[in-house]
């Protein structure tokens, strides 16, 4: 979806019946066609693709692809200046390379889920945004746009092993870097970023409603404090862990007196790092995004419109294509 949005020619090859997974947001701005790659027909298919094509993303365990003949040094023999993009939880190699697994695991091996949720409770996973999308996709599409970049000059392709553990291990880096020197802490009733601090925490308001509070900086804490009219002591050790539970329980008080439509004129557009917890169904509505045109209209549905953004080349959801006819003009080159 990112590569498409962005302009790029997207063409997935789909085992019949498909992938388990129609989304019709997701799969938006690529053709597909239905191969067989385990017969001799629809390999060659999938080889005669890959000679016109400059990036090959493929999410099999590894062997795989080499067992269907289509692994790298098959492809890059043929061309030499693909970037084949590989997509795994555990990577190609190592105890586990070859065993299933899904986000929640990679995670958790990875260091990240054991600081997410409450002191005492199993860990929350936090849908599968982390591991996936955040350590996985955006890691791959990064090193595929890395290696396009050296191909330029080169004139060589490669392989991009993108593992989710690696992915989200490099997103650990902070606090991995962090935790020795004592400026953070990932136990879960000392990690501010995690809850655990009155000031970078999610309230409830009197209708039952969530809000989000992230005043992390001393200026933006004590801006909050006015704001809501809490206790004058509570501008002193903000960053006294002994402290947090007691002020984090009066804050719970003080903001159960308002709604949060009462709380939204108040502390929205102020910097005491306020949001409201919008549902999936919100937040298209909230006037900055629609200020922004977060979310567009296409094909009847409302999705999320492509990002980044760009000065020069703006990218634009593209329109659906068919897979034999683009197939057929890559043939064409």
């Amino acid at each position: 979806m990112l590569f498409a949005d962005l302009g790029a020619e997207v063409l997935r090859i789909d085992r019949e019946g498909g992938n388990g997974w129609p989304n019709p947001v997701v799969d938006r701005g690529r053709a597909a066609i239905s191969v067989d790659i385990r017969r001799e027909e629809g390999r060659n298919l999938c080889l005669e693709a890959t000679d016109q094509a400059d990036v090959l993303i493929e999410g099999l365990r590894p062997g795989v692809m080499e067992r269907l003949g289509l692994g790298p040094e098959v492809i890059l023999a043929r061309n030499p200046r693909l970037i084949y993009g590989r997509m795994t939880g555990w990577g190609q190699d190592g105890p586990l390379a070859r065993t299933a697994g899904h986000d929640i695991n990679y995670i958790a091996l990875a260091g990240a889920l054991a600081a997410i949720g409450k002191s005492g409770e199993p860990s929350t996973p936090p849908l599968n945004l982390v591991g996936d999308f955040g350590g996985g996709s955006m890691f791959l599409a990064f090193g595929i746009m890395a290696a396009l970049w050296e191909r330029k000059r080169s004139g060589q392709g490669q392989v991009v092993d993108a593992a989710i553990v690696d992915g989200v291990s490099s997103l650990m880096t902070m606090f991995s870097g962090l935790v020795p020197s004592g400026a953070i802490s990932v136990d879960r009733d000392l990690n501010p970023l995690g809850g655990a601090a009155p000031y970078y925490r999610c309230y409830l308001s009197a209708d039952g409603k969530e809000l989000s509070v992230g005043a992390l900086e001393p200026q933006f804490y004590r801006e909050l404090l006015e704001r809501v009219g809490a206790p004058e002591a509570f501008k002193g050790f903000q960053n006294d862990p002994a402290n947090w539970e007691e002020r984090a329980d009066e804050l719970a008080r003080i903001f159960r007196t308002r709604t949060l439509a009462e709380w939204q004129v108040l502390l929205e557009g102020t910097d005491v790092c306020f949001a409201p917890v919008m549902s999936l169904a919100e937040a298209p509505q909230h006037p900055h995004l629609l200020a922004r045109e977060t979310y567009v209209e296409h094909n009847g549905l409302l999705q999320s419109a492509p990002a980044p953004r760009f000065s020069r080349t703006p990218g634009a959801i593209q329109p659906s294509r068919d897979g034999a006819m683009l197939l057929s003009s890559w043939r064409r080159i």
